[in-house]
């Protein structure tokens, strides 16, 4: 197991922990990113996007002008999909975009993450955030005090770290359990407390 340093949030070291090899120092398995990260950014599309088709525009079913004869194209009513404010032909319509993958992938998708974060020396760990109340400003202090422009901090069950970390530019707050692939390759830095490291390795030695 690799031991790495525990800070408090004015980066004075205050111990040290021992992070489990199977989750931190495992195989990087980059071709799984972009499996995990496409399931995700499909299960957030809405799907609500909708055209009318020709059967739902108002409007008369009088055929325009007779079929032969005029020598114009031959022509229905006016809801017709060549005229202006006709029916959509084909068009978008409601759909899921969602679908399975398999637990396996998620779960070897995350440790190549972390796994990745931590080899290249940007995972931090802190002992614990202690706020108190909603401040932006001490969490962007931690950042300064760090050295960081962009990170995902994951701690458990702190609202306040919550509250304080969502208006601060390049900082997401999440707990242990939403913890995800898209968010960590999406900052720079991965920022875990002692229980989030804890629940994280309970989570993914499973």
């Amino acid at each position: 197991m690799a031991k790495v340093d525990v800070f408090d949030t004015q980066k004075n070291k205050v111990g040290e922990l021992e992070l489990a090899d199977q989750v931190f120092n495992a195989e990087v398995r980059e071709h799984l990113f972009w499996e995990v990260v496409k399931w995700q950014q499909a299960e957030r599309r809405l799907g609500t996007v909708n055209t009318r088709g020709r059967s739902a525009i108002s409007g008369s079913t009088r055929k325009l002008f007779k079929q032969k004869g005029s020598g114009r194209a031959r022509r229905g009513d006016i809801k017709s999909p060549v005229l202006r404010g006709g029916g959509t032909v084909f068009g978008p319509l409601p759909r899921d975009f969602s679908y399975a993958l398999p637990k396996k992938v998620k779960k070897a998708a995350l440790i190549s993450a972390l796994s990745r974060r931590a080899g290249e020396n940007r995972l931090v760990v802190v002992d614990k955030f202690e706020l108190g109340e909603a401040k932006s400003k001490r969490v962007a202090g931690f950042m300064k005090t760090f050295g960081l422009t962009s990170a995902l901090i994951v701690d458990q069950e702190n609202r306040s770290l919550y509250l304080s970390g969502r208006n601060v530019r390049g900082v997401k707050v999440l707990e242990a359990q939403g913890l995800n692939v898209m968010d960590i390759l999406a900052h720079d830095n991965l920022v875990l407390t002692r229980q989030a490291v804890v629940a994280i390795e309970g989570r993914l030695k499973a």
